[in-house]
């Protein structure tokens, strides 16, 4: 199945200019979203313990790929939405900054870490996950997602992870 055809693109939204890429038309098909989630957990190399997944898609992709492959999945939110002591991280946006949040006590020294999210743009919430991941004692053995937009060059941004998307668009 081409994963590819079955994403939705949305000219000008949410503002001009944006091509926005709609995977909700994968999820509510059955047979795409198998095939999304198996294609995920075949881009997965070695062993992995945990599965990070950044708010919102990232827990959607990031929770039935950690029940495929056997280990945890670990949500990563915006601040305030999590409900034990946690380690936050601001990160630089286009115009202005974002911050994420991860319970201290969700990854141990030494855990492989996948991270997970629907889309690959500039890298920035990829890093951010990773900086996180990093600063707990975990590795960030790979980032994978959905898709990727070359043209902003993610890979770029997180040269020094092994990045792998399904599905690419320039913008």
């Amino acid at each position: 199945m081409d994963l590819k055809e079955k994403i939705r693109v949305i000219e000008d939204f949410p503002v001009a200019g944006i091509s926005f890429k709609d995977i909700t038309t994968v999820l509510q098909d059955k047979d795409a979203l198998r095939e999304c989630i198996d294609s995920l957990a075949g881009l997965i190399k070695g062993e992995v313990d945990v599965i990070v997944g950044p708010e919102a898609r990232g827990f959607i992709l990031g929770t039935p790929l950690a029940y495929k492959l056997g280990c945890a999945f670990v949500p990563v939110r915006k601040p305030g939405k999590l409900p034990s002591e946690t380690l936050s991280y601001e990160y630089a946006l286009e115009y202005g900054t974002d911050t994420l949040e991860i319970h201290k006590d969700a990854i141990r020294p030494g855990d492989k870490v996948v991270i997970v999210d629907d889309l690959a743009a500039t890298g920035g919430t990829f890093e951010a996950c990773a900086k996180m991941v990093e600063a707990l004692g975990g590795e960030v053995v790979q980032i994978v997602t959905l898709i990727e937009l070359t043209g902003l060059k993610p890979a770029e941004k997180l040269a020094k992870y092994d990045l792998t998307s399904l599905v690419q668009y320039e913008f």
